[in-house]
């Protein structure tokens, strides 16, 4: 059975409604269902229901005008076939429905089925057709925005790794230049020491060419951090482990570093200990963290290491009692090459604690810190116990 097709006609006169209807009932091989509304604000009122294919609408609606009653139902988003009945047939009365927005027009008194037919086959054919150009359009401008936004971030990300390699540039040719005056005065020294008596001295050198060695890989080891998260190419591989196992093998490797200023790491636990993260990012950032909490402390000073699991959370907290960081510096302390105001004598690239940030947000996790000169620094971390992504 063919589907119906809900024609509503707008005309306050009853008799030219029913003379309608029955040319619809001469139409073969279609099933309409034709209602009537017999004036101008019934009519504007239903065609905001939306449930109709088509509109036949009386040029004259009582004191009314079938012509605004079109332009104000297309004002309001109507997008079906709008079809002017009129008793007139002239250029002028075509026009003017044309310019209101009516797909066609009929004339009454010489209106025969096909004729009718034709008329709401056609404009109905003609509504879907337009409808399907709109969609179209909008997929396709919406692929040219998402498009668009692609090249956009696109570029600005090759303008970020652009301006990154600009300041590596400036900042290796400051920062490089220490360390490598060190390798090279201390290896030109020990030539000079060959007696056995010199062995000390030797070895000075030796641990003074290792030390700078060790800042320039963790200097090359920043800036190849920071491209990779630029390019988007961190490798993030979740696993199952024990977080207390896990932190206390940090520990045990930190232990070098904290041990020649005779500091010490004291950890605890507390709740469960299965957790699921990408073990490699997170032990970046607990190296960071322990790594600044050694360097900017005083020797034999203590540095506290907590972890806590609970509610389907992870929290981690690095606390110690060094120089702190100044108030006025806090709010920069995450930014790419900030160093705070006191440490511009200690050996740093100003990107640790960006890298920490980015690293975090992508455990979808959450960074924040207290601290004050003079008495330390507490970092804390929270994040999913089972990674989300």
């Amino acid at each position: 059975m063919a589907t119906a097709i809900n024609i509503l006609m707008i005309d306050d006169d009853e008799e030219d409604f029913i003379i309608v209807k029955d040319l619809f009932a001469q139409i073969p091989n279609y099933l309409f269902h034709v209602t009537w509304a017999a004036s101008y604000n019934e009519g504007v009122n239903l065609i905001t229901e939306k449930q109709h294919d088509l509109y036949l609408i009386d040029y004259r609606l009582g004191p009314d005008d079938g012509l605004e009653l079109i332009r104000e139902v297309i004002r309001g988003g109507c997008d079906v076939p709008l079809i002017l009945l009129t008793g007139q047939t002239d250029i002028e009365t075509d026009r003017q429905a044309m310019k209101a927005g009516a797909s066609d027009y009929l004339v009454k008194g010489s209106i025969s089925p096909s004729q009718l037919e034709r008329a709401i086959r056609y404009n109905i054919e003609r509504a879907r057709n337009i409808r399907e150009i709109k969609d179209l359009n909008s997929g396709l401008e919406k692929k040219v925005r998402d498009r668009t936004l692609e090249l956009t971030n696109a570029l600005e990300r090759e303008q970020s790794i652009s301006e990154m390699k600009s300041r590596f540039v400036s900042f290796a040719s400051h920062e490089f230049r220490t360390p490598l005056a060190a390798i090279l005065s201390s290896a030109s020294l020990i030539r000079k020491y060959e007696e056995p008596e010199d062995a000390e001295k030797r070895q000075k050198h030796v641990d003074r060419i290792a030390s700078s060695v060790k800042n320039l890989t963790e200097i090359l080891d920043d800036f190849l951090s920071l491209a990779k998260l630029e390019k988007g190419v961190v490798e993030i591989e979740r696993a199952e482990f024990n977080l207390q196992d896990f932190l206390e093998n940090i520990v045990e490797e930190m232990d070098g570093m904290v041990g020649k200023k005779n500091q010490q790491i004291n950890y605890r636990h507390e709740g469960a200990t299965m957790i699921e993260q990408p073990k490699k990012l997170l032990k970046n950032i607990l190296l960071n963290l322990l790594s600044n909490a050694s360097k900017y402390s005083p020797e034999e000073q203590q540095i506290e290491l907590t972890s806590v699991i609970t509610g389907n959370k992870v929290y981690i907290t690095v606390k110690d009692y060094g120089i702190g960081i100044p108030a006025e510096d806090h709010a920069k302390l995450f930014n790419e090459f900030f160093r705070a105001g006191n440490v511009q004598n200690i050996q740093g690239t100003g990107l640790g604690l960006n890298l920490v940030r980015r690293y975090i947000e992508l455990l979808d996790g959450t960074i924040c810190f207290t601290s004050n000169p003079g008495e330390g620094t507490t970092f804390a971390i929270e994040f999913p116990q089972i990674a989300t992504r």
